[in-house]
Parts: structure tokens; C-alpha cells; sequence
């Protein structure tokens, strides 16, 4: 999850504002706006729980000051498939479940407009069929979120190529790409849905399927392997024959351990020679991600990862 703190704006700090409101520990308004007020606030709930005082809502804060909805994590209770696409979609768009099942950008990569946790797109006609599925099974809730604009996306799904593009061009600003009213709003409101985000998981189950298979291949049987091996799946494609034996050879070296010491120490050895064997601009990238799996916690882009308070992403056998 995101860490809040001064200079934060948004719907979670407005959350956190209300809680703290609740507690009487937060006279001032409710506007989602992070200043000192709110710092001064989260300190005081810091002090009273015996926490670290930072004036820093972050993972262990959090908990901490919802701990009511923390016991009920819905997200835990979902298949391992629809966890794993939760967490990796986290990492791309820097997003919360369920807002990391909606990421959404415009055309700076040529695509039209791409969408969701793989960022399907338009351009390679990846997106089509997701939004197709979407019409025909769950009609409902698709016109209760487009409204007067169903129509449009009817047809749009019914056009050839070029207009499908002019059309995703047209509802984005032209220079900075960034989707725009009311399209971004409809777009995001759709990811949130349960019935979307089963959607993208039958578009991503060969995908998880074969990151079940790798960490088969590799000895792996945790969760977090199963999180590890997708993350690379989605990130980096696969795990080539070269540094497959790179990988074999290091885990023979690996000192004997009691058998989650071995899981884990695995599992970084997967994770630091995939990183190693990315793209020089990416390996940094890639090993946060990876580390942030085999190790069950992590920053990712500035932001703090607990995989099993978050997630439900456990060191335990996989279902799989």
C-alpha cells in the first residue's frame, strides 16, 4: 500500500481524516488534503498506540487505525489467481486493490488507449474482446457504468481498426495522453467491478498457470513463489535457459535450512538473477518487485508492500 503523508492528497486521506475525526483526535476539514493538521493528528494516534511517531500513515499505521476492516481483508479471501493479479497490478500502476484492476493510459505508446491489470489495449486488439465479454455476460452493470455512453462503446467495438483508434485518440488529451472525463471515470468504475476483474483473470490465467508451472520447475511451493513467478511472467516474459542453470547452480550452493529458510532463500536467488538479467534501465525495478515477493515485504516505487496483510500472499503451500 501507499505510505500517506504531508503533501498527500486524495479519497485515503480523506479516509484517514474521518478516522481520526472518529477518534477525536482531528478538528479539521475532510477534504483529502494531507497538511499539518492531519500530520499533527496521525502523531497524536501514533503516541496513543504506542507506535513509531513519524506523522507517516503507513502499512503498520494503517492497520493499526482500521483494524476493524483489516480483520476482514476481502481481498484474502479470493483465489490465489485473483491475488497474485491484485499484487502484480499493484506494482504497475502504484494502485490499491480494487483500483490496481483499473490502470488505465492513453496513446504514448502507440496503443490507443490500454486498460487493466496486463494493459490490454486497443491497438493490439487485446482490449476488444475483454470489453466484449463484459457486454454480452454482464450487460447490467456495464449500462449502469457508461450510461447514455453504451452506445457508443457498442459501436465502437463493432468498427474496424482505424476507427477504433481515432476513437480512443479522441477521448485523451492530444499532447500529454492522459485519458479524460468522463471516459477515465467510466474506464476506472469498470476495473473496480468484481465482474470485470473475473474478466481479466480468465484473460490471465495462461499467464498464471505457467508461473505455477515455473515455480514447479524451480522446487518453489509457496504463495509468494506463485506471486513471484507471475510478477516475472507479466514483467519480463520468462526465465531463459542460460540463467535457468545460473539459478540451478546457485541454489546447489545455497547452505541447508529448515525448509521456509530454504523457500526464501530460493526464491531471492530467483529474484536477484532475474533483476540482474534485465534490461540495465529495469534492474532495479525488476529486483524490488521480485525481492518484495520473496521476502513477503517491500518498497516498490515509494511504496510499502505487506503481501500478507495486503494481499493475503502467504509463506504457505499454494493451492495451485
Amino acid at each position: 500500500m501507499a505510505s500517506y503523508k504531508l503533501g498527500s492528497k486524495g479519497d485515503e486521506v480523506r479516509k484517514i481524516q474521518d478516522r481520526l475525526k472518529a477518534l477525536a483526535l482531528y478538528a479539521g476539514p475532510l477534504d483529502g488534503d494531507f497538511g499539518g493538521g492531519t500530520q499533527s493528528a496521525v502523531k497524536a494516534f501514533q503516541v496513543k498506540e504506542g507506535l513509531t511517531v513519524d506523522g507517516v500513515v503507513g502499512p503498520e499505521s494503517w492497520r493499526t487505525l482500521f483494524r476493524e476492516e483489516v480483520t476482514k481483508l476481502p481481498l484474502a479471501q479470493k483465489p490465489l489467481d485473483h491475488r497474485c493479479l491484485a499484487l502484480t497490478g499493484s506494482f504497475e500502476t502504484g494502485a490499491a486493490f480494487p483500483d490496481c484492476f483499473a490502470g488505465i493510459s492513453g496513446d504514448f505508446d502507440g496503443q490507443g488507449m490500454s486498460f487493466g491489470v496486463l494493459q490490454w489495449n486497443f491497438g493490439q486488439k487485446s482490449l476488444q474482446p475483454l470489453l466484449k465479454d463484459m457486454l454480452r455476460d454482464h450487460r447490467e452493470t456495464a449500462a449502469r457504468i457508461f450510461g447514455s455512453k453504451l452506445p457508443v462503446l457498442e459501436e465502437i467495438l463493432k468498427a474496424d481498426q482505424e476507427e477504433v483508434m481515432q476513437f480512443a485518440r479522441s477521448i485523451q488529451h492530444p499532447v500529454k495522453h492522459f485519458v479524460t472525463e468522463p471516459w477515465k471515470g467510466m474506464f476506472k468504475a469498470l476495473g473496480r467491478t468484481d465482474e470485470f476483474q473475473q474478466i481479466e483473470l480468465r484473460y490471465a490465467k495462461q499467464l498464471f498457470d505457467e508461473a505455477v508451472a515455473l515455480c514447479a520447475e524451480y522446487g518453489l511451493w509457496s504463495e509468494r513463489a506463485v506471486a513471484m513467478m507471475f510478477d516475472i511472467k507479466v514483467q519480463n516474459g520468462s526465465i531463459g535457459k542460460v540463467l535457468k542453470q545460473r539459478i540451478l547452480a546457485r541454489f546447489a550452493d545455497l547452505p541447508a535450512g529448515a525448509e521456509e529458510e530454504k523457500e526464501v532463500a530460493r526464491m531471492k536467488v530467483v529474484a536477484n538473477l532475474r533483476a540482474e538479467a534485465a534490461n540495465a534501465k529495469w534492474v532495479e525495478d525488476v529486483r524490488s518487485r521480485k525481492l518484495c515477493c520473496a521476502n513477503g515485504t517491500g518498497s516498490v516505487h515509494n511504496i510499502l508492500y505487506d503481501l500478507q496483510e495486503q494481499f493475503g500472499i502467504r509463506l504457505a503451500r499454494h493451492p495451485a
